[in-house]
């Protein structure tokens, strides 16, 4: 018979470090280009993983080598991404970087929290 051993799940809200705040943007009013922020949507701490050194030539050809995975505590009904919000992360390395929700799924491992990627947007 095979041995029962306990296995710790890969991912804890110990790992959650990070502060990261979804806007949602709306056209600047007037004859002006751009937009600005419309509203805060859900504000929370998140995992951040950019892309593997291993998959670095592969993110390279498919040019999603800036795109970021976001793994964040599920919000249940309080706050659902969608490919229209943007992502703001409060912290040094990505400084007045903006993101766009580019692909939202539920975290296969743990069911308790989800993933987010995005794209960043220039």
């Amino acid at each position: 018979m095979r041995e029962f051993k306990y296995k710790p799940p890969r991912l804890h809200s110990g790992e959650l470090r990070t502060p990261v705040t979804f806007y949602e943007y709306a056209p600047n009013p007037g004859p002006e280009p751009g937009e600005s922020e419309k509203k805060t949507l859900y504000t929370c701490m998140a995992k951040i993983d950019e892309v593997w050194l291993k998959d670095v030539e592969l993110a390279k050809s498919n040019g999603t080598l800036s795109d970021i995975t976001i793994t964040i505590r599920d919000p249940l009904q309080d706050y659902v991404p969608t490919d229209k919000h943007y992502i703001s992360i409060d912290h040094p390395q990505y400084k007045d970087n903006r993101y766009n929700v580019k692909h939202v799924q539920p975290d296969p491992q743990n069911n308790r929290f989800i993933n987010v990627i995005g794209e960043l947007v220039t």
